[in-house]
């Protein structure tokens, strides 16, 4: 493995005052982190953000910045409180603009639906000279603007906006990650764990415990983009652990 290897990153922009409420659970953390997993782009950051331009203006800039991509769900509907086209058009100091493409989906899309109406051509409206993200769940597109990615917040309108993305974006390799568990105290191998690691260059572990059926255990993941390290790594610290005492589970508990 090459250790210095470009490692891309992305950032997350989760907009809506829904989940900060608690009115609406997030989902789309999990299948960003997935998808950009698989793509070789590590998502090293997530903020959520409030229905407020200046919120929204702030989390962009700083976030893009100082990643390579930038992704935001929520606020692209067609309701006056969906600001998040305006607020990141404000970011980039660029106008407003209907992208002509994005109003001929709409009106194939609506036209045994009742039509186009003024709301729904609201989900035309992109910060201008952006392009568009194909959305064949449910007409609308996602947008892109340079490294920007602003998708919808209902989680599997947004997953049919990553399918569309798959294979577009530069990344590294995808991180392989494999998992063992055991019943086995975290404490208890905190200073076998660390040992691993450092000996396994390139590879990190990370240990989540539980408590379960009245007993403590643990599961431990080995992430790298080398598929053999992850191999070895496991191999190693399946060794250790049984060694130490404990019966140890392929794939985890």
């Amino acid at each position: 493995m090459d250790l210095g290897e470009r490692i891309w990153t992305a950032a997350l922009v989760v907009i809506g005052d829904e989940i900060l409420s608690g009115r609406t659970q997030d989902k789309n953390v999990a299948q960003v982190a997935a998808w950009l997993n698989v793509q070789g782009i590590r998502l090293a950051e997530v903020r959520v953000v409030a229905d407020d331009t200046a919120a929204i203006v702030e989390a962009v800039n700083t976030l893009r910045a100082r990643n390579d991509y930038l992704f935001t769900t929520g606020g692209i509907g067609p309701t006056h409180d969906d600001i998040t086209v305006d607020a990141i058009a404000a970011a980039l100091e660029v106008g407003v603009e209907h992208h002509p493409d994005a109003m001929a989906t709409l009106e194939r899309y609506y036209a045994t639906r009742g039509g186009i109406t003024e709301a729904r051509s609201r989900m035309a409206r992109v910060p201008a000279g952006a392009s568009l993200i194909v959305n064949k769940v449910s007409g609308a597109p996602g947008i892109r603007w340079g490294n920007i990615f602003i998708m919808a917040g209902v989680p599997h309108i947004t997953a049919g906006m990553l399918d569309a993305l798959t294979g577009t974006l530069e990344g590294g390799r995808p991180v392989v990650s494999k998992s063992v568990g055991g019943w086995v105290a975290e404490s208890e191998v905190a200073d076998l764990l660390r040992g691993t690691e450092k000996a396994h260059e390139g590879v990190a572990i990370g240990s989540y415990p539980f408590f379960r059926e009245g007993r403590v255990g643990a599961n431990f993941v080995v992430r790298s983009p080398d598929e053999a390290s992850v191999d070895h790594c496991i191999a190693d610290l399946t060794a250790q652990l049984e060694a130490a005492g404990y019966s140890i589970v392929a794939g985890g508990i």
